[in-house]
């Protein structure tokens, strides 16, 4: 089982920073679609990204911890129909993130993380 905070589930995203090059790890809300993870770059509604949401447009290639699985991932930003739907999921789960779009000018991007199939993850390093 997953940590919970409130409504979210709970878990560890692990980045490559983009000017280190070192790994970083945060800590991440997120839902679920499907197989997919669904988190958003909120940073509660400052006008500037999240780290961790930089290191990923640098390299969408990340690792997550959801319980006690560990498994990479791929990031991708979601735009189109997919957007919209899953906005409104988050917005129906915790109602805050309206508050958060409303406190900044800049898009927060909503982000899903795909699982890497073993094999080509292996294939990849």
């Amino acid at each position: 089982m997953g940590s919970r905070v409130g409504p979210w589930s709970v878990l560890w995203l692990v980045t490559r920073g983009r000017k280190s090059g070192e790994r970083r790890t945060a800590s991440l809300n997120y839902l679920t679609d499907g197989g997919r993870l669904v988190v958003v770059g909120s940073y509660a509604g400052e006008d500037r990204h999240p780290a961790w949401w930089l290191n990923l447009l640098a390299d969408p290639r990340a690792e997550v911890q959801v319980g006690a699985a560990r498994y990479p991932v791929t990031a991708r930003e979601l735009d189109g129909g997919d957007l919209d739907r899953l906005r409104r999921l988050v917005l129906e789960t915790d109602r805050s993130y309206a508050a958060y779009q409303q406190r900044t000018t800049r898009r927060i991007p909503v982000v899903v993380l795909e699982r890497i199939p073993a094999e080509s993850a292996s294939s990849e390093e």
